[in-house]
């Protein structure tokens, strides 16, 4: 039986009088690649925040790895927040610092490695997610739309979490780069053992690499569970999100929905 990484339980998110979550509740799994679905101003990127504990919930509970994060103290949530590695949307480099400095900030932060260990680690990251030693002296701003992703991954791996969460990772790629970049999260989960945690309407990656998901709509969750379980769903959202003729022409047919 897999067991919950990630458990959200009864959660609510209010900005003043405005909810944004309305009493969900889901679980991730352990090593699976999960989905966050939903339009825009849904709350997805909130409900990854509250996670990450970026921001606090009004109420509700989130567990991680067992671990109930509004009774940590400053010192159990930091060692906790060293589990799970981010990518944000655009990356999130810092341009001022060549992309060896940029994997090597979080190694810098939160640990006490040598300067040399620190440099075998930035290099291991670098060939890890498929870039090549010679882009470790290059700025951001002579990166590639992929590189970047790549070079971004390659920070959010150099704790060596066991929890990877994503935030549009395909987003502002071309169709071959967006392929590439599924392709390589699969093998991370393989390799590194990861629960990975994906903000995404990619629909190549929804119907390629997504182990379950779940959609937010009308403050609530539409949907949730495998492609299969969620297509079978007959909420508004789900509709029109995926039984368009587009989506029945190009993804359905083979699954025999």
């Amino acid at each position: 039986m897999k067991k919950p990484i990630i458990k959200v339980q009864d959660l609510v998110t209010k900005f003043g009088d405005r909810v944004i979550h309305d009493h969900i509740s889901f679980e991730i799994f352990e090593k699976e690649i999960f989905g966050i679905l939903g339009g825009s101003g849904s709350g997805k990127s909130v409900l990854v925040k509250e996670i990450i504990m970026l921001l606090r919930p009004f109420s509700g509970k989130i567990s991680i790895f067992g671990k109930d994060i509004s009774t940590l103290s400053f010192k159990e949530a930091q060692e906790l927040k060293r589990s799970w590695g981010v990518l944000f949307q655009f990356g999130a480099l810092f341009t001022s610092l060549t992309v060896a400095q940029n994997i090597a900030m979080p190694l810098i932060e939160y640990t006490t490695l040598s300067k040399k260990q620190i440099e075998h680690i930035v290099a291991a990251k670098l060939e890890l997610v498929g870039l090549k030693p010679f882009v470790a002296s290059m700025y951001p701003s002579e990166l590639s739309g992929g590189m970047i992703k790549r070079a971004a991954l390659a920070r959010a791996l150099a704790l060596d979490p066991k929890l990877l969460f994503l935030d549009e990772p395909t987003s502002g790629l071309d169709p071959v780069g967006a392929r590439n970049f599924d392709k390589l999260i699969q093998e991370l989960r393989d390799i590194l053992d990861l629960t990975v945690v994906m903000i995404t309407h990619d629909l190549d990656s929804i119907f390629t690499i997504l182990d379950r998901m779940l959609l937010i709509a009308d403050k609530k969750i539409a949907a949730y569970g495998t492609i299969k379980e969620v297509l079978a769903s007959t909420h508004p959202f789900v509709e029109e999100f995926f039984k368009n003729d587009f989506v029945k022409k190009r993804y359905l047919k083979e699954l025999n929905v």
